[in-house]
């Protein structure tokens, strides 16, 4: 039987899959054990993996938290592993790009707001729909839903529980791009490229500054900069040489 969360690696990029199409992908505590299981050994791999993509099987993302595993009573592995989980997700040392096509409500958009990038397909639809069904956010919305777009749309977004498409979440900013449907993969294999060409060591070093000063004061930020600083990966001489190496034959 296929997992729930398939992982495939490829020259340094690990794309985790939900797999649940029959079902629209939607999550499981099944499926979270999965993910949580990948994600735990992707944090070991930083010297073998540079880059994380995760998707969806089938027609989209994810349509969200499954509402019959709400209904019959969730027995997680410990109280609020969910959450806890795409926590892990949002903190790995590499960069995480949520490639959203189709559905992505609620639960699944707590999910991909835990990528440094979301990138949208035209057919994309983002919704937080917790005020429909009484329920409130428990996986990240609350807190990483405005620092995203800015707490008076998702003020917006809460509160109508609307959806919203690839087009408009990147004019939002929610997205960091949009691409047409039939191009997604060729776009997405290109970002994934251009970020793995660049140095791994940056890459972790940076999303770690991003991550420790967030909320704090220009001047705390700053600081924090400066005297906790990550200095030069081990391939920057070589880089440096070959951008010279590369300069001098043009000249």
């Amino acid at each position: 039987m296929a997992g729930l969360v398939l992982r495939e690696d490829r020259d340094g990029l690990a794309t985790l899959t939900l797999n649940r199409p029959e079902k629209l992908n939607s999550l499981n505590v099944e499926m979270f054990v999965e993910l949580r299981e990948h994600v735990d050994q992707i944090a070991r791999e930083t010297e073998r993996i540079g880059l994380v993509v995760v998707r969806g099987a089938g027609k989209c993302f994810s349509a969200g938290h499954d509402l019959a595993d709400i209904a019959k009573g969730e027995r997680p592995p410990k109280p609020h592993f969910q959450s806890e989980t795409i926590e892990l997700l949002a903190d790995l040392p590499q960069p995480v790009i949520s490639a959203v096509h189709g559905h992505c409500y609620t639960g699944a958009l707590e999910l991909a707001l835990a990528g440094d990038l979301i990138v949208a397909a035209e057919s994309a639809k983002f919704a937080d729909t917790h005020a429909r069904w009484a329920l409130t956010p428990i996986w990240g919305m609350s807190q990483r839903l405005p620092r995203r777009v800015g707490l008076p749309k998702a003020r917006e977004m809460m509160l109508t529980c609307r959806a919203y498409s690839g087009v408009e979440a990147a004019a939002m900013g929610l997205a960091n791009m949009c691409v047409p449907d039939d191009s997604f993969d060729k776009e997405l294999h290109a970002l994934a490229d251009t970020i793995l060409a660049n140095s791994w060591f940056s890459h972790r070093a940076n999303k770690r500054l991003l991550i420790d000063t967030d909320g704090l004061s220009l001047r705390h930020g700053l600081s924090h900069e400066v005297y906790r600083n990550y200095g030069v990966g081990p391939d920057m001489r070589e880089r440096i040489a070959a951008f010279n190496n590369k300069s001098a034959r043009r000249a």
